[in-house]
């Protein structure tokens, strides 16, 4: 029996061996290519991508097996980026494609992040996959599909040396820049396209390794950056950046050693991009600071709330026609010059190209930006069953504090694009469950660091009252 919990908002994923094995692998590439049939019926072909997790190989064998036996061609890319995978389908018009990856959850955990066309699938989608599996509904064809290797690693290179090395000019100062791959995907593609953009590239951790030896590849907790921020500020680099392990989410360190999340990130990359395309849209996530917001605003962008997770950003961007979307997380999606899906390696090179155009470092593109107080994602354990129903406790409560008071800090008002982003007299607090793990997550901004800590601990006993019973 197949375990109906791994089907889950934006992915499949589980533990090996428990939730996943090559027999679900198999099973998932023969619906794969009935839902891929349902939406292309004259689909061919289908790109397969893995990370370096150590069951990687095995199930992406098993999923090679099964779209080939559904009677489409499979191409094999072997180990590479999440978005390099993406990157096959949008430069060599496949038909869809599947990335076998656990992204930054433990060693232990595998999973697949399933795209037809270039559409990553979500909420709907997966449950129409989970019935095809469930319900056996597939036919086997009767031709089977070919199988074919494609060194999309090189191509990307390529692809990025033709548009960034102008940057290796003399007219531009070199960077040194730090990279930690934490032993995942990004180590074999990026340093290469660094240095020959004129980048001094400073590596940790940039041999795959599925064990992950060093730290646990998620470069948004600070915990697993430390090495990173340790050796951004002791070779006074320019700038300090970590990747999750299929290298679809950043992490970036400014040479102060200072976090620079994703909704900073935005901004950076918001004012540069709204130089060229005043009034464009800009897409940030429910877990994004006011700031992101109110400065897309302020330099004439048309600035968008929505729900986190990276299947909805990238629809809504598509949606939306919008140039530019992120999550506080680390998702990066850029539309302009570029494709609009989730690449932690193309942003750091746009990134690069802004500092180096500029002459100033992260800091001082952002130091004008006024001061807040905030905290990072705050992810409180809560059992996947009970999760949904724990944060609905804890909504609830603050809609009836919206309405008739009684409140130990006085709420002004309710967004519950996802979840419930609860206004303050002198701050935000977000609540929500996570797609992706057994938690609840929560953030807080404030504009000082009392209003902030008060805020967190109001909260956090919501959570303790809502969980307990």
């Amino acid at each position: 029996m197949i375990s109906e919990k791994i089907f889950r908002e934006y992915d499949v994923r589980g533990i090996v061996g428990r939730d996943i094995d090559k027999d679900v692998a198999f099973a998932l590439g023969k619906a794969f290519t009935v839902l891929l049939k349902r939406s292309h019926p004259n689909a061919k072909k289908a790109s397969i991508g893995r990370d370096v997790r150590l069951s990687s190989d095995e199930l992406a064998a098993a999923v090679i097996e099964g779209i080939r036996s559904g009677g489409i061609d499979a191409v094999d890319l072997g180990v590479c980026p999440t978005p390099l995978q993406y990157f096959s389908i949008a430069t060599h018009s496949l038909d869809g494609g599947i990335m076998i990856t656990g992204s930054h959850n433990p060693p232990e955990y595998n999973g697949f992040k399933i795209s037809i066309g270039r559409e990553t699938i979500h909420g709907k989608g997966i449950q129409a996959l989970k019935k095809i599996i469930l319900d056996s509904a597939w036919d086997t064809s009767s031709v089977k599909g070919g199988v074919e290797q494609l060194d999309i690693i090189d191509e990307y290179k390529k692809y990025m040396l033709a548009e960034f090395s102008y940057l290796a000019g003399p007219e531009f100062r070199r960077l040194k820049v730090v990279i930690d791959a934490g032993n995942g995907t990004a180590g074999p593609v990026l340093p290469d396209i660094l240095s020959a953009i004129g980048c001094d590239v400073i590596p940790l951790y940039c041999e795959p390794d599925g064990n992950f030896p060093n730290h646990h590849p998620d470069p948004t907790v600070v915990e697993y950056i430390r090495d990173l921020i340790a050796e951004t500020m002791q070779s006074r680099a320019d700038i300090g950046v970590g990747y999750d392990g299929d290298a679809d989410r950043i992490g970036v360190v400014n040479r102060d050693g200072d976090v620079v999340w994703g909704d900073q990130l935005l901004i950076v990359l918001g004012r540069e991009l709204l130089k060229e395309h005043p009034g464009a849209m800009v897409i940030g996530d429910v877990k994004c600071s006011q700031l992101l917001f109110d400065d897309i605003k302020k330099h004439g962008g048309r600035p968008l709330m929505w729900k986190t997770g990276h299947s909805l950003i990238k629809q809504k961007m598509r949606d939306e026609g919008a140039l530019l979307a992120g999550e506080f997380s680390g998702h990066i999606f850029i539309a302009d010059r570029y494709f609009g899906f989730d690449d932690a390696l193309y942003t750091t090179f746009r990134l690069v190209e802004i500092m180096k155009k500029t002459g100033k470092d992260i800091s001082e593109l952002l130091s004008d930006i006024p001061r807040l107080y905030y905290t990072p994602e705050i992810r409180l354990d809560c059992p996947d069953e009970k999760k949904t129903a724990v944060a609905g406790r804890i909504i609830n409560r603050f809609v009836a504090y919206n309405k008739h008071g009684g409140a130990a800090h006085k709420v002004l008002d309710i967004d519950t694009t996802d979840g419930a982003r609860i206004l303050f007299e002198n701050g935000w607090g977000l609540v929500r469950t996570s797609n992706t793990q057994p938690v609840i997550v929560m953030r807080i901004e404030a504009d000082s660091e009392e209003s902030l800590q008060n805020y967190r601990a109001f909260l956090e006993e919501e959570y303790k009252t809502a969980i307990n019973k």
